[in-house]
């Protein structure tokens, strides 16, 4: 059996914690920042964690996190 690939794309955006969840950025914080409250900003920069209804496929793709 040939090893499992790790998707490139999905590495690069999570990141496994000590207990094996998922941590993930949140989106919506590259451009058009004007219009958005400092507040909402500010929230934006704290990580998240994936929510487990996705975490199934994430770990399929993700095999070696």
């Amino acid at each position: 059996m040939p090893k499992m690939k790790t998707s490139r794309a999905a590495a690069k955006r999570f990141t496994a914690t000590g207990t094996g969840k998922l941590k993930r950025n949140k989106a919506y914080k590259s451009h058009i920042l004007t219009k958005k409250s400092t507040k909402r900003k500010r929230n934006l920069r704290q990580s998240a964690i994936t929510d487990a209804t996705n975490v199934k496929n994430m770990k399929k793709i993700l095999p070696y996190i």
